[in-house]
Parts: C-alpha cells; structure tokens; sequence
C-alpha cells in the first residue's frame, strides 16, 4: 500500500514528491470532515470549505473549545475511532484553572462568532487581548502561534464559525 502511495506521487509531482495540495483541496476536504450540519446560506463555500480544513485539521480548536471533545465511545486517546461531540462543537466550557474557561466559538443571534466582527476576531487572533477585558492577555489561548496567519485564513476560519449550529454555553 505505501508503495502504490509513493508511486502515485512520484507520478504527480515532476521531482517524484507528492503534488502539491492547493486551496481546492483544502475546501474540498474541509467540506468533507466538518464534524456538523454547515449553514452555508449568505457565506462563501469555499471561505467556510477553507475554515473548516484550518479549524479542524491544523488549528486543534475542538480540543479545548468542545467539552469534552469526543463523543462517548468515540476518543482516539483511548484507541476508539474518532466522533467530535457535536452537541458542544466548539461551545467552550473547557476549564483550566481558576477563572479561565475556553470560550464559546459558535455564533451568537446576529450570526457573529463568540459574539465577535470580523475585526474584533482577527483582533483576538493577533493580540491576544480578551474581548471582554482588553487588559487582559489570554494565558491559554495559543495566540502567539496563530497571529502569524495569513488574513485570508483567518477570515475563512471566521466564515466557517458562522456556518457552525449556535449552541448555548454550558
């Protein structure tokens, strides 16, 4: 099997390396491995495509933001097959110690991740600011990694929150 792999890419990429995964890829892919029903009514398919390929295979966002983040039966940890609990996809809830609790990502009644504009996510993203304490810096929140993203993908991964189920906090 890795053989057949290998050979497939050494037929694709003319230096005998895979070929080259391209934004298509990503939004198709994303598309694909979304863990919930996506509301793509008013959004760019290929942003929320996008989002969810970052969100769900780079950012590691279901591991603090959904509590607990695997549904039962369905925690790769445990050597069970991987099922994201859907019913807390990305709601927060997650604590880490006194005071500090993974927020809720999924849209509020205008349709805004965590409550946020666009401005105010990428924002958060950059800075590390609490949007409900400016003064504060998120200690938990790996920011300092993701404010290097490029602005085109943090707009996708904000387009892909808007196209998630609003789910309550806990």
């Amino acid at each position: 099997m890795l053989v057949t792999g290998l050979l497939i890419g050494a037929a694709a990429g003319a230096t005998g390396a895979p070929a080259a995964t391209t934004d298509a890829d990503r939004i198709e892919r994303g598309l694909k491995i979304a863990p919930v029903r996506l509301n793509l009514k008013g959004l760019s398919r290929d942003l929320v495509g996008l989002g969810s390929y970052i969100v769900n295979t780079q950012g590691g966002c279901n591991d603090c933001h959904t509590n607990p983040p695997f549904a039962d039966g369905g925690n790769p940890f445990l050597g069970q097959p991987k099922r994201v609990k859907k019913s807390r996809y990305l709601a927060g809830g997650t604590p880490f110690g006194p005071g500090v609790v993974s927020a809720n990502l999924t849209p509020d009644a205008n349709g805004r991740p965590a409550g946020l504009t666009l401005g105010q996510f990428v924002d958060v993203i950059r800075t590390g600011r609490d949007p409900d304490d400016p003064s504060r810096l998120l200690q938990v929140m790996p920011w300092p990694v993701y404010q290097d993203m490029r602005y085109d993908d943090l707009k996708a991964v904000y387009t892909y929150l808007r196209a998630i189920p609003s789910i309550p906090p806990p």
